[in-house]
């Protein structure tokens, strides 16, 4: 009998019948297979978004790199305007990076034993009145006026001495920094602070606003401009100095006060805020007592002064006003007499008494 018969009687080979059982377990090339539950998924995807490929399993897309040759092209017109203008004009580069944002100084707490680094040669403005000068990185006003830790001394206790120091303090603002007085007001509130007691100060005081001479001269006090003739150049002071403290006499607290004032100035008259701009400096040393009311015949809440001494650069010479007077325009020196000085240096004693003669002294800077 033969391996297999077909529907019409015939009969197969063995070989086709072999052949037949080995591609039914293997499956033929061209049979259909059963598509597996991935398959059948993606092909959902694509009949709901026609046009966009299936993603693969495991694969990953880039974000696309954002455009920015925009920010180049800027950049690199940034860089050659800059270099272009530190060609053409260095010295206003510098005004770009220093100056306006540099750190103030620390406190003054003892005297200095250098001179200030010089600064770049730049002239003054309106806007900004201590430009090359070592006070632009000074303190404004009161501020700069170092008042140290107060301890009992003498008669007082550590409560009176801080008072005290306070009120030192508060005679400084009142006879160098009050507008008023700087604008030639007279200095009640300074005036106040000192022992009318003390009869050789309260002789000055009551000739030298009257009748200024070389011993009775309101500057070896009191900081004060003519009107008619001066201004100040904003709203600031640049100050620098310290007060230190000791026993002094029958147990009187003695306090010395040692600060630098720098006064930015123009003519009265100069408009626009452009016309010349001068800084006059003027360096006050004060030696001050607080006496013991039960020793020395005084008054609650003032003291007695004991010295004063000041150094004034581009504040005027020759015969005494009653003003500081600062050399603008026409008015300045053509002839280059006098020693010269170095204003911001705090690290030398401050030399002029209230007996030295008309000398005048030149700033190396201001």
């Amino acid at each position: 009998m033969g391996a297999g018969t077909e529907p019409d009687g015939s009969s197969r080979s063995d070989e086709e019948w072999e052949r037949f059982l080995r591609e039914s377990v293997a499956g033929a090339a061209d049979a259909p297979k059963e598509p597996s539950a991935r398959a059948r998924e993606v092909a959902r995807r694509l009949r709901e978004q026609p046009g966009r490929g299936p993603e693969g399993w495991r694969s990953y897309t880039p974000a696309r790199p954002k455009r920015r040759r925009g920010w180049y092209v800027a950049g690199l017109l940034a860089s050659l305007v800059l270099l272009v203008v530190v060609a053409l004009a260095p010295g206003r580069t510098v005004d770009l990076f220093a100056g306006a944002d540099s750190p103030p100084l620390a406190a003054e707490t003892a005297r200095p034993t250098r001179v200030p680094p010089a600064e770049a040669a730049q002239r003054p403005t309106a806007d900004e009145p201590f430009r090359g000068s070592p006070a632009a990185s000074w303190a404004s006003g009161s501020a700069g006026i170092t008042v140290p830790k107060a301890g009992a001394v003498g008669w007082m206790s550590e409560a009176e001495v801080e008072r005290a120091l306070a009120r030192s303090r508060d005679f400084l603002v009142a006879s160098s920094l009050d507008r008023g007085v700087l604008r030639g007001e007279h200095p009640e509130k300074a005036i106040a602070l000192i022992n009318p007691r003390q009869q050789d100060v309260q002789d000055l005081l009551k000739t030298a606003f009257r009748a200024p001479s070389e011993k009775n001269d309101p500057l070896l006090l009191f900081s004060r401009f003519q009107p008619s003739r001066t201004q100040l150049v904003g709203d600031v002071v640049k100050t620098r100095g310290r007060l230190t403290y000791r026993e002094g006499e029958r147990g009187a607290l003695q306090v010395t006060a040692d600060v630098t004032f720098v006064y930015p100035v123009t003519r009265a008259d100069a408009g626009g805020g452009d016309g010349e701009i001068v800084r006059t400096i003027v360096r006050r040393e004060l030696v001050l007592s607080w006496d013991d009311p039960d020793k020395v015949i005084t008054e609650p809440g003032t003291f007695s002064i004991v010295s004063y001494k000041y150094d004034m650069t581009n504040g005027g010479c020759g015969a005494p006003t009653g003003y500081l007077t600062p050399p603008l325009g026409t008015d300045r020196r053509a002839d280059g007499a006098g020693a010269e000085v170095d204003p911001y240096d705090r690290s030398a004693p401050v030399g002029r008494g209230d007996s030295s003669g008309d000398e005048c002294e030149r700033a190396t800077r201001s």
